[in-house]
């Protein structure tokens, strides 16, 4: 396995050279533009009087600065970072300027810049240079990175924002009592020192499960005695935050979902009293995201928590950028350049000299590649200490099932029955299903094959009242008759939440059962208290227990961990393991439904690093990301062959093309997918070849081929 981030992306965050000092041929090929085509330009009375204007535009060959002339009545408001208006062709766009001079390579007259937008720099110098390394390494255009990265401008709350009176921020000390949460972890203390004294510490942080109040996990010393408690994640974080505002640094932190912002944003005001914290979420609207992005830009607070666009929030003097549950997929821009949250903090972390924590109670494949590289720190803690907080996890076994009699080939055998009986007595219990909704598949009651809608081709599914519909076009369907036998019955082929909450509900009657989901009627339940009850939720939408839960059954942990795709299991023990961490330290949890035994062992163990260390083995000599860059192509078959003529001849490897995956039954017709890999010394020549490539097919007008780096899904 390769030993070291040649890719600039994570080694040094230096992007490639702006794109103003290169042209591209026909051929596609990079070309310096000559330096004796320069001439100086002169206007009285204005410095500078030339900016290089990126165009707001999203075609790969307008990538590129422009040369605009700066008249001497918006000399003071054309800075670099703001907003203008520009002639373009036959047409006003707007644009950004990058950078003024004194010199330009274009022949003819300059065209005047035609109006400032905004005299606000909402894109500073450290911004600009994230958004030329997120670019750079995802091989997308500065622009479409600018759209993530800087919200709508709201006149209205702009002027209210710069109207305001500065805002003195408290000042902080550093107390080694604050170390004190981190003191579990091998090398935690260290890393708050760090923070602390202004240095850059970068970390993968193997997270304890920990619940406040009575149920807190505990840490006892030889005699018996509790030295220290187990600190809830929120707490560690807050006590990193505040270790790094002592070195008068700021600090970003993201989380998947606006909820989980909010709500962490609330105990980081608690915990850092006197501190603004700001949550920047493009869930906001437009006026509050506007003002929470002003309120960092103006330097009025040093704390932000957000979701994906927060990883570029515009805080003064960045001390630590911090993610956690990196593995979540809605951590993942489903927009060009499809850049994930992980990858865009760790550049800015190496391009503005900031620590990194990437945090979590499982750990992602990707996060443990960067481990393995030595370019992150493994911040885990001591297996006698794991042991002692860590609820106990069983994984029936066939002999164990088999003792359980005919009860043993059900879904929730008896021995299920028996734990969450016992544990009803004490308080709530949660139970794990990975699909949500009553019957989300079913299938012909004769021959037992997978029943499908008669016009989209979409998988039919069965509601509490036993009306079936497709889950794709959501037709009702009526009379359904089977392809394969002709037979009209129809059986539930798969079980969802609410089906299990209602079968629970049968088993023990009296007591309250809460079905907790984005699709139910009352949606996702954020907490319940300690009184006994049955909690059926889907991953993610777990609600936290008073005290933790007295017990965790997580059912059909096949279909989550045997999927595929790549990292199904990965996946899978991430909400497993997700969902252990809100039981109480004396919890028992029970794992059912014929998991993968790799990663079920990783979940009894709690050894989710040694699990990806394992994952990370197989796809280096599978040459999978993240042990290689890969680069998927979906696009029309004659684009696709053409990228990948060219990838083989600059010796890249070329799997494809195959026709792609069918949507909504359908499998578009003319269109290609295929994946171009190559090892990490060589991962910025592939992102700059089809850089290149992109550009030129923008320029000669043909069919955009869509070009994913890293993806999570190959196929």
């Amino acid at each position: 396995m390769a030993t070291g981030y040649d890719d600039a992306a994570y080694a040094t965050g230096e992007p490639d050279e702006p794109a103003r000092s290169q042209g591209v041929s026909r051929q596609g090929e990079l070309l310096e533009l000559p330096e004796p085509g320069q001439r100086t330009v002169t206007v009285a009375g204005v410095q500078d009087p030339v900016a290089r204007v990126l165009l707001d535009s999203p075609v790969p060959h307008l990538d590129r600065t422009f040369d605009y002339l700066v008249p001497a009545a918006l000399a003071q408001q054309a800075l670099p970072g703001t907003r203008v208006m520009v002639r373009f062709g036959e047409q006003e766009m707007r644009g950004w300027i990058w950078e003024r001079g004194a010199t330009t390579t274009h022949i003819g007259r300059l065209s005047t810049l035609r109006r400032v937008v905004s005299d606000l720099q909402v894109l500073p110098a450290s911004s600009r240079r994230l958004v030329e390394a997120v670019a750079s390494r995802s091989c997308g255009t500065r622009s479409d990175v600018i759209r993530l990265a800087v919200p709508a401008r709201h006149a209205t709350t702009e002027k209210k924002e710069r109207d305001k009176a500065p805002l003195n921020l408290p000042a902080w000390e550093h107390t080694s009592s604050s170390e004190q949460s981190w003191h579990p972890y091998d090398g935690g203390e260290e890393f708050l020192r760090r923070l602390a004294d202004g240095e850059a510490p970068r970390v993968v942080w193997s997270a304890l499960p920990a619940q406040p109040g009575p149920h807190q996990a505990r840490l006892s010393g030889g005699d018996g005695r509790p030295v220290a408690v187990v600190e809830p994640w929120q707490v560690c974080l807050a006590r990193a935050v505040q270790a790094t505002l002592v070195s008068s640094r700021s600090v970003v932190v993201v989380v998947s979902t606006t909820h989980q912002a909010e709500t962490l944003a609330a105990w980081l005001g608690r915990e850092l009293e006197g501190e603004p914290v700001v949550v920047l979420s493009a869930e906001h609207g437009p006026a509050r995201r506007y003002r929470a992005f002003l309120t960092l830009l103006l330097g009025r607070a040093r704390v932000v928590v957000g979701t994906r666009a927060a990883a570029f929030a515009p805080v003064h003097r960045l001390g630590l950028a911090a993610v956690w549950d990196d593995g979540d997929n809605r951590l993942e821009e489903p927009h060009a350049p499809y850049s994930h949250t992980r990858t865009v903090l760790a550049l800015r972390s190496t391009l503005e000299g900031a620590g990194l924590l990437i945090g979590g109670f499982s750990r992602s494949v990707e996060a443990q590649s960067l481990v393995e590289q030595g370019w992150c720190q493994s911040l885990v803690a001591p297996r006698h200490v794991v042991r002692n907080v860590v609820p106990r996890v069983e994984v029936p076994g066939p002999a164990e099932l088999d003792r359980e009699g005919a009860s043993g080939a059900a879904r929730i055998p008896s021995l299920a029955h028996r734990a969450l009986r016992r544990a009803l007595q004490d308080g709530p219990v949660l139970v794990q299903v990975p699909r949500a909704g009553y019957a989300p598949l079913v299938a012909c009651a004769r021959c037992r094959s997978a029943a499908h809608c008669s016009s989209c081709g979409g998988p039919l599914a069965m509601d509490h009242l036993g009306r079936t519909s497709c889950r794709w076009c959501a037709r009702t369907v009526g009379q359904w008759d089977c392809p394969e036998c002709g037979g009209h019955g129809l059986r539930m082929a798969t079980i969802g939440s609410t089906r299990t909450g209602e079968e629970l509900g049968r088993a023990f009657p009296g007591v309250p059962v809460v079905v907790s989901g984005a699709r139910e009627a009352h949606g996702v339940v954020d907490e319940v208290d300690a009184t006994p009850r049955l909690v059926i939720a889907t991953p993610g939408a777990e609600p936290v227990a008073e005290g933790g839960y007295r017990a965790v059954l997580l059912l059909d942990g096949g279909a989550l961990s045997s999927r595929p795709d790549l990292g199904a299991a990965s996946e899978a023990l991430r909400q497993w393991s997700n969902a252990v961490a809100l039981a109480a330290p004396s919890a028992r949890t029970v794992l059912l439904g014929g998991p993968d035994p790799v990663a079920a062992q990783g979940l009894v163990r709690w050894d989710q690093a040694g699990f990806a260390r394992r994952e990370l083995l197989e796809r280096a000599e599978l040459r999978l990301p993240p042990a290689w860059r890969v680069a998927r192509l979906d696009g029309p078959v004659r684009g696709v062959e053409s990228l990948l003529a060219q990838a083989d001849a600059d010796g890249f490897e070329v799997l494809g093309p195959v026709a792609p995956p069918p949507v909504h039954g359908q499998v578009p017709p003319g269109v290609a997918r295929a994946l171009v890999r190559a090892p990490l010394s060589r991962g910025r020549a592939l992102a700059t070849m089809l850089g290149v490539r992109l550009r030129d097919r923008s320029a000669r007008r043909e069919e955009p081929v869509r070009v994913e780096l890293d993806p999570t899904r190959l196929w």
